[in-house]
């Protein structure tokens, strides 16, 4: 054998006993660690549960703000319909004034116009005024401020007689009514 072959076949017997070596070193590792695989593959698994959480949770999240978004959207414009509605008692409390004079009519008609105007606004707006007169009291729409004595005209725990007017938007009620009822 020349020179060259021998250093081939040094190289390949040194190869096959590394090889030899490491799979007889994987095997000793592999035995050693048997109790560590079952609690690896525990661990694993408690770690694939929590990501599985984790991400349900997520979604359960970004269902809630979308949720939260289109119930913000529904009752969008609450704080500004809220504050316009004494601004629509007082125009109703104008309308019921008597007047003499044309002037003093043109000045009914035209806030006659704006009360119009503005009952049609909030009707756009889906602002609903809440039935009282003559319905069964409901504290969750009504404010009771007085009560008088239940006759033959008015049952008992009846609406008799409405103060302020309550309005809802949508379900959500933006301000009871106030209301007289029959005790």
């Amino acid at each position: 054998m020349s020179k060259q072959d021998d250093k081939a076949q040094e190289t390949v017997d040194v190869k096959a006993e590394v090889e030899k070596h490491s799979a007889a070193d994987l095997e000793a590792l592999s035995k050693a660690a048997g109790a560590d695989v079952a609690k690896l593959q525990a661990e694993r698994d408690e770690f694939e549960d929590k990501y599985l959480r984790s991400a349900a949770e997520i979604q359960n999240m970004n269902a809630r703000f979308k949720k939260e978004r289109a119930q913000l959207l529904h009752f969008d414009g609450q704080k500004v319909i809220t504050e316009i509605l004494p601004v629509l008692d007082n125009l109703e409390r104008a309308l019921q004034t008597e007047v003499e004079g044309e002037s003093a009519q043109q000045l009914k008609k035209g806030v006659e116009m704006v009360y119009d105007h503005l009952q049609t606004a909030l009707k756009d707006a889906n602002v609903t005024e809440i039935k009282s007169f003559g319905v069964p009291f409901d504290p969750s729409v009504h404010q009771a401020v007085q009560t008088v004595p239940a006759d033959a005209e008015h049952e008992k725990d009846t609406v008799v007689t409405v103060l302020q007017r309550g309005y809802k938007l949508h379900e959500r009620v933006l301000r009871p009514a106030m209301v007289v009822v029959a005790n």
